[in-house]
This record gives structure tokens, sequence and C-alpha cells, in this order.
């Protein structure tokens, strides 16, 4: 089958079409033919340096998968060939969307939504469930509370704005002021221009922060912070000595966190794409064989929600 692989770690360039063994699914597995693979900062990252795998190159990276099962490993009992599923591999270390066919357990996938199509169904899974899972499990978010969300426009950011809303949170966004109105449509109630305003001066009583940045970004939200509320970075940044003495004199608590398989929430985020709560922006879709284009579009950190390649069979 085809894959888009890599010999070394660099830049796009390093990415090529190659061709490699079809996958056999073992024990509840399914085999799933791949109609489009979402992109996210973690595949460029990953390519330029080797993230958190374990191994260097060659692989084939890519968690984001909508496509259809093709065949079923001894016990998988859930789906049937012809099937339509979407689901995410399991993160770091069992990438590869980004090739015709992958195999994984039968149980990070669910079926798709019959409203959305392949690639916007491929926006999803890691992004959503990143939000979904810091909003949700960790921060245990509640109607009425207050959630700022940094790179609101972003993958993570505009489905986190979302999910958020069907939490019935009050939810604020820094964005660039051309992202505004896109914002606006997805419910957020307060956007900050990030260009113009420090938000750190402007806005307060912040329940839960979502920092998708790192940086300083965190240190700079304690000031926007409830006394009791919650930071999760999704970059594995930590808080500076003195941001955490802050942090520990307001009751703030501060965690990390990786992005984890989860049928139960993608059930829960499927259902919010059947009710017209929850949809994808796509912002470029690319053939599989464009891959290394589609990196470079996403490394410039400017597009509004997510990067789709679609695989031709």
């Amino acid at each position: 089958m085809k894959a888009i692989s890599q010999d070394t770690l660099g830049g796009p360039e390093v990415l090529k079409m190659v061709e490699v063994d079809k996958p056999v699914p073992g024990p509840t597995e399914v085999l799933v033919r791949v109609e489009a693979a979402g992109l996210n900062p973690t595949d460029w990252k990953t390519r330029e340096r080797g993230g958190f795998l374990k191994d260097g190159p060659p692989f084939v990276l890519g968690w984001d998968v909508s496509g259809v099962v093709e065949e079923s490993g001894v016990g998988q009992a859930l789906y049937k060939p012809g099937d339509e599923v979407f689901g995410m591999l399991k993160y770091p270390d069992k990438h590869g969307a980004f090739a015709e066919y992958v195999t994984a357990p039968s149980r990070h996938f669910v079926r798709k939504p019959a409203n959305i199509d392949h690639v916007h169904a491929a926006g999803i899974p890691l992004a959503a469930l990143t939000a979904w899972q810091a909003l949700v499990d960790v921060a245990g978010l509640k109607g009425g509370q207050r959630v700022l969300v940094h790179a609101a426009a972003g993958g993570v950011g505009h489905l986190a704005v979302q999910i958020a809303k069907a939490r019935g949170a009050y939810v604020i966004g820094t964005a660039s002021a051309a992202k505004h109105e896109f914002l606006r449509g997805l419910g957020a109630d307060e956007l900050v221009d990030y260009r113009n305003e420090d938000f750190a001066e402007v806005v307060r009583d912040v329940d839960v922060m979502l920092d998708t940045i790192g940086g300083d970004y965190g240190a700079r939200s304690l000031r926007t912070m409830r006394e009791g509320g919650t930071i999760i970075s999704l970059v594995l940044s930590v808080l500076d000595p003195d941001a955490q003495a802050k942090a520990a004199e307001l009751g703030i608590r501060s965690e990390a966190m990786l992005v984890e398989p989860d049928q139960a929430a993608m059930r829960a985020i499927s259902a919010l794409v059947e009710a017209g709560r929850m949809r994808v922006e796509i912002a470029a879709t690319l053939p599989l064989a464009e891959a290394a284009k589609a990196h470079e579009l996403g490394e410039t950190n400017r597009t509004t929600g997510k990067i789709v390649l679609t695989v031709p069979h």
C-alpha cells in the first residue's frame, strides 16, 4: 500500500510517498481503509524532532482517521466490513494514519456521523478528544463556569469553544481580530485580540484556562483566574517557580496532559456533531501525495481549524 514516510528527521521535504506492506488486523482489531486523515501540530513537531516516539525514522505519521472497515481481527464484534468509522490511533506510539490502510483496536473508533463526510470526520478525533478530556475529564467543567481558551480558532481551540458551550459555560477566547466573527458563530461569548490587547489585563474571574500555546501563557493567565480555578496545559508547559507559588496561594490547580483514545468521549463528541452542536472547520484539503505541502501550511500557525489529507484508492 502507499504511505507517507520519512527516513530522517527534518523539514517537510523529508516526507515521501513509499510502498509498504498492508497491515493485518490482530485480535480485536479492525483494518480500516483510510478515506481521510487529519493533521495536528504534533505531526510536524514529530516529523522535525521525533516528539514522544521511542524510535527514530523511518515511520509513518498521522493519528486522525476516517474510513471504512475492511477486515476484522479475531474476536472483533463491533463493526462489519463496509461500516464507516472515525477515531484516533493511540497517541503517541501507534501512528500511521498517512497511509491507505491502518489497523487499530476496534474500540478506538466509533461510527462516523451520517451528517458529515470523511474529510470533516478526519478533522475531529485528536483535537476534539484533547479538548473534551481537558475540559470535561480533567477540569470537570460545569454550566455557568467561565472558560478561557487560548488560540481559540485553532484545531483544538475551536472545538474546545463548542464543547464548553455545549456544557453551558461562558467562553472567552484569544484570537486575531480577523477570526472573531468565526468564533462568535461557534458561540464564543467574549473575544480578545491578542495582537492589540493583553488578555491578562482585560479578562477576569476565569474558572478554567486551556493553554494551547505554552511559554509564559500559563503564568500570565494566573492574573485572570478565580481562586480554586484550573489551568490545563496541552503543550506540557510547566509554571515557573514564582508562578507555581502564586498558583498555590490562590488554590489554582495546574495540570499538563496528553490525549488518549477514549471511545466513550468519542461517542459523546459524535453525538454533538450529529445534533448540529459541533462542527469542525476545514482550513484546507490536500491529497495524500501532497503531505509535505500540508505540513508547510500547518507550520505557518495561521490556519483556522484543521488541515486534512484525502486518500485516493
